[in-house]
């Protein structure tokens, strides 16, 4: 009997909030709930990003040959620079977040609605850099050859910058050699540039690009094949005009959901569905933290007499924030 009494005395202690295990309220346990099961589902689709990377390991676009570009700043190689500015960015809203949760804490209304109007300006330049980054991508810079086996070929020629050489990516504009009449025969209507009826004509033919290649002596061709010293391989001059001619399918600029001038479309798949997913998440979390920040304004959590509703979609914006990191872990430097 004593024992019973015992035990039961102990569970109490343990648990401590009866009804209410740990003291959580209803609110915040289903918070919880939620980022556990949104963390399984990130976990699965960075899980099948991983495998597939690994799958085609040498033919996986090079993330520094890629986000190159930063705003206001056209033409210069910046590799990860503005991607590092986003990133910065949203940790910040986190810290932030962090204040406004420990001033509603403290009952301090001001400092939570300065603190919950710098978290939204952070989320809002997150989304939007996410956006221009989107474009940039969709948009493309150098273009490229898709070969009838599905091969990416880029164009460049070799320069030695500080006594080491490399490949400077050139754009398909500065040499393509525009024929008489082309577009004019292969119009939307005879389907010889399409894959499908929604995809755009290409500025170009493969013929244009192969004469404007056989005119310039000193570019080269290289593939999507990552060779043993994790760069892409360059072809030779002869190789090079060979695989234009021979194989060259269709000319692509940009990237999307069917082709990507950067390598294989697998990698713009998963980009396209992983960072929007993702972002979707923190324009989500702008758009809550926008109708929390009003209600703050409004004295809703003062006439309550406690800033729960601030803390529980902080618990929600430091999951969105956690899971950036393992996403630009993944694509940006991996």
């Amino acid at each position: 009997m004593d024992t019973t009494v015992a035990n039961t005395g102990t569970e109490g202690k343990t648990w401590g909030g009866g009804n209410r295990p740990l003291g959580a309220s209803y609110g915040k346990l289903m918070m919880w709930f939620f980022i556990v099961s949104d963390a399984l589902t990130f976990s699965g689709f960075l899980a099948a990003y991983g495998f597939s990377r690994f799958k085609f390991i040498e033919e996986w676009p090079i993330a520094d040959e890629v986000f190159t570009h930063v705003p206001f700043l056209h033409g210069q190689e910046l590799p990860m620079i503005y991607v590092a500015f986003m990133t910065f960015i949203l940790i910040m809203s986190s810290v932030t977040m962090v204040l406004a949760v420990d001033a509603g804490h403290h009952m301090n209304k001001a400092k939570v609605t300065i603190y919950m109007f710098l978290t939204i300006i952070g989320g809002a330049i997150f989304v939007g850099s996410q956006a221009w980054e989107w474009a940039t991508f969709i948009q493309g810079d150098y273009g490229a050859v898709q070969t009838k086996g599905g091969n990416i070929l880029q164009f460049g020629e070799k320069v030695t910058v500080d006594g080491e050489e490399k490949f400077k990516r050139i754009s398909i504009d500065e040499f393509a050699v525009n024929i008489a009449g082309e577009r004019a025969t292969h119009e939307r209507k005879n389907g010889l540039w399409f894959v499908t009826d929604d995809t755009p004509l290409p500025d170009y033919s493969v013929e244009e690009i192969y004469n404007g290649l056989e005119a310039n002596p000193n570019i080269l061709v290289r593939n999507q094949i990552i060779n043993e010293e994790g760069e892409k391989t360059i072809l030779t001059r002869d190789e090079s005009l060979r695989q234009i001619k021979d194989n060259g399918k269709l000319v692509v600029k940009g990237a999307n959901l069917v082709v990507n001038e950067y390598g294989t479309s697998l990698f713009a798949d998963f980009f396209f569905f992983i960072t929007g997913f993702h972002g979707f998440h923190v324009f989500s979390g702008v758009v809550i933290n926008i109708i929390i920040f009003f209600n703050v304004i409004l004295g809703t959590y003062e006439r309550r007499g406690s800033y729960e509703m601030v803390e529980k979609v902080g618990l929600y914006w430091h999951f969105v924030d956690l899971v950036w990191v393992f996403v630009f872990t993944f694509f940006y430097l991996v």
